[in-house]
């Protein structure tokens, strides 16, 4: 057997050293190679598994179509503007970030350039350096009970209001997924967006820039805000519309702004609003600090380590993640799940129009998206020529028309737990039920409503025949003249006298000759030759 090839990563902008060391000692080859042009990103990308950026690189469709070893793409930071997350989903490919990485750096940022805004400390500074002392000239504003709207409550958003909360301001904020209980436990109110523009002495954005978010806060949003407002935006440029905001800065509409992020960087120096002396920026250095910059190293370069090694997803952005303290929990289900597809896949003759994964006991109380998702892999990789995983499943099952239900059940019977998957072909519906035994091992317990207990792995037949005597002898007599031998073999049937079913694991595959030499047996109405040999 040849020598496993080492996981090879690019990382294509700068990275802390902290993380390039996790890499390697986790037996990677981390190759360092910043401001690569287009066209040496694209000749240099398909020789590597993964590969680690930041802001600068944009990993385009192309890029990605050239990426043929691509498994996975990482994003030391939140934003992921750069990266065409679409592109890498239909190829398969995990997308990771990180998102708690730089959430208390932006957030200081977000509290220093507010400070400095309403202190005027930068163009007070230039004053000062330039010979004049002109203590008149730079009235300030207190934050001390002002009212700060935050648009946005996530991560950074969260800690936001912290910081302004310890510098006695009064937090209001919005975001359509902050529940009224999460608003009370961070002390804050909830109110609808106009109001937040309406009551607010200060304003931060703190959401992702998306079709919804883009130009959130533009001319009519700003005409609804108090005389004297101060706009601050350290998450996305494009958020605050930047010309409708030149306009009010212009008239005194908005008292003041300042920016670290813009629509367009490297800003351009002849934007109008470096012109302004009411509008103060830096350049997209929010998660600048060295804690940061290893933090976010660190974390990504994990995270690959954990993929890699582990087959763990964390941080994924297109991929359901499986948080690490759940996962000795969940990962002998995951090996079930997909099994319990790749089994069924097997059986099954037609388009697939409906999947229904149903979750009953102790199962069902766990994070079920990916187990689901695991079902689907095992299922559509079988059928499709198409490479299948766990990224790109629920999307191939969605443009092929396959409706996808995840229902949680009540008791398990006499199991601890129960998966069943139910497929609609046409007007047909195969069911399949599967468990662990002892909580590690695989099972599956129902095939079709016939009771049995089926390890799933390796090769076996599957033979529905008429139950009467002789016919076990008969299948063992031909595997036998054929030198097919027998590891285990089961029988069920629904009632007496009724057809039956005989499950027969084998030790290696039989010729398509036997299979067919089974087929035309009087009292054989059906031969399923299964391959699990084949599942992850």
């Amino acid at each position: 057997m040849g020598q496993e090839r080492t996981v090879k990563i690019l990382i294509s902008d700068s990275l802390s050293t902290r993380g390039v060391d996790v890499l390697e000692r986790g037996g990677f080859t981390a190759d360092v190679s910043t401001k690569l042009s287009k066209e040496q990103l694209l000749d240099t990308i398909k020789d590597y598994d993964g590969i680690i950026v930041r802001s600068g690189t944009r990993v385009t469709a192309e890029v990605i179509d050239a990426g043929s070893r691509l498994k996975i793409i990482g994003r030391a930071g939140t934003g992921l503007d750069n990266v065409n997350c679409d592109a890498a989903t239909r190829r398969g490919i995990v997308v990771m970030n990180t998102p708690g990485g730089n959430t208390i750096t932006t957030a200081e940022h977000t509290i220093a350039l507010m400070v400095a805004m309403s202190r005027k400390i930068p163009q007070a500074s230039a004053s000062t350096r330039a010979g004049r002392w002109e203590k008149n000239a730079f009235m300030g504003t207190e934050l001390y009970n002002k009212t700060l709207g935050l648009v946005g409550l996530g991560q950074i958003g969260t800690c936001v209001t912290k910081l302004a909360q310890g510098l006695a301001m009064n937090v209001i904020g919005h975001d359509p997924y902050l529940s009224v209980d999460r608003a009370h436990a961070l002390g804050i109110e909830a109110v609808e967006l106009d109001e937040l523009f309406t009551r607010s002495d200060f304003i931060s954005v703190h959401t992702p820039l998306t079709k919804e978010t883009r130009s959130l806060i533009d001319a009519q949003a700003i005409n609804k805000m108090k005389d004297g407002v101060m706009l601050v935006n350290c998450a996305r440029g494009g958020i605050i519309n930047e010309q409708d905001l030149h306009a009010a800065l212009t008239d005194h509409k908005v008292a003041a702004a300042a920016f670290d992020v813009f629509e367009k960087e490297p800003v351009p120096p002849d934007h109008p609003l470096l012109a302004l002396d009411n509008f103060i920026c830096t350049p997209h250095i929010g998660a600048s600090t060295e804690e940061a910059q290893e933090n976010v190293a660190v974390a990504i370069a994990e995270q690959f380590v954990d993929y890699f090694k582990k087959g763990v997803t964390r941080g994924a952005v297109n991929i359901p993640s499986v948080p690490p303290e759940i996962l000795p929990q969940i990962h002998p289900y995951l090996g079930l799940a997909e099994r319990m597809g790749f089994f069924q896949a097997q059986l099954i003759d037609g388009g697939i129009d409906q999947v229904t994964v149903e979750y009953s006991g102790e199962v069902a109380n766990l994070t079920l998206a990916p187990l689901t998702v695991a079902v689907l892999k095992g299922l559509l990789a079988p059928i499709l020529q198409d490479a299948v995983n766990a990224v790109n499943a629920p999307l191939v099952a969605k443009k092929r028309g396959i409706e996808v239900r995840e229902v949680k059940g009540g008791d398990a019977g006499e199991y601890t737990s129960l998966i069943c998957l139910r497929l609609k072909v046409g007007d047909q519906v195969h069911q399949l039920a599967g468990t662990l035994y002892g909580k590690k091992e695989p099972r599956i317990v129902e095939s079709n409503a016939y009771a049995v207990e089926v390890i799933p792995e390796g090769h076996m037949l599957l033979i529905y025949n008429v139950d009467r005597p002789g016919v076990i002898g008969m299948v063992g007599g031909i595997l036998g003249e054929h030198d097919v031998n027998i590891s285990w073999m089961q029988c069920s049937r629904t009632k007496k006298g009724s057809d039956a079913l005989l499950v027969i694991g084998l030790d290696g595959p039989p010729s398509i000759q036997v299979v067919d030499i089974l087929r035309k047996q009087q009292d054989i109405l059906s031969v399923r030759l299964m391959d699990l040999s084949r599942v992850s």
